[in-house]
């Protein structure tokens, strides 16, 4: 069922059908979204202004807590640098963490007269994955997003520019791009942000889609 029913539609929704792009991240200690566990989790939503560009919102971002079982893999660890177990990082839940991340993307979809949140990714359903297996876990029944349907801006930085690696595509998009803060879910996330509305901006520029192309059905 769709988040909103009868509201005006802004000109974000009409641009992408309907559907709020929100930018997610993960952090994980692992690659198997069902057995390991997630550790970070940030999502940015994507405005538009009255010239009809993106423009990211700010981050919310949260530290999560390994669920009970989890698996978490060394190597990912070192990758990351995260330790799951230290006190300071004041993890919450998955339940808890969902539910209040998922608020402000609800009253972003009802105020655009969205049906659906549509999570953009860098490597997209690796993100989804592990979202909606916390989500199941912690049995909460009305995720905004879409079940299946992801925004994959390493497809569009493949088009776009050439190269699907984050940090490179950044880099040719004319965006900065600190390694050594890499590897956050809140700066990967923000930068993915940027990517996107850099890429779907320059293509509206470029004349690839106005407001005669408005179209939901």
């Amino acid at each position: 069922m769709s988040e909103t029913q009868n509201q005006p539609k802004t000109p974000l929704a009409l641009r992408f059908r309907g559907f709020l792009p929100v930018v997610v991240d993960v952090e994980t200690a692992g690659f198997n979204a069902k057995t390991d566990a997630l550790l970070e989790i940030s999502a940015v939503i994507i405005n538009m202004d009255e010239q009809g560009l993106l423009y990211p919102e700010d981050p919310v971002s949260f530290n999560v807590e390994p669920f009970e079982g989890a698996n978490i893999e060394t190597a990912a660890l070192e990758f990351t640098g995260i330790d799951p177990f230290n006190p300071l990082r004041n993890a919450k839940s998955e339940r808890d963490v969902l539910t209040e991340m998922f608020r402000p993307i609800r009253k972003s979809i009802k105020a655009h007269g969205c049906n659906r949140a549509i999570l953009v990714g860098h490597n997209a359903t690796f993100d989804h994955s592990f979202m909606f297996a916390a989500a199941e876990r912690a049995e909460i029944k009305r995720n905004p997003f879409h079940p299946f349907s992801t925004f994959d801006t390493a497809t569009l930085a493949a088009l776009a520019y050439g190269h699907t690696v984050l940090s490179r595509a950044c880099q040719l998009a004319g965006i900065s791009f600190d390694n050594n803060s890499a590897h956050s879910a809140e700066y990967d996330t923000m930068k993915t942000a940027e990517l996107f509305c850099g890429i779907v901006n320059s293509w509206k520029e470029m004349g690839g889609w106005t407001t005669d192309n408005e179209d939901i059905a």
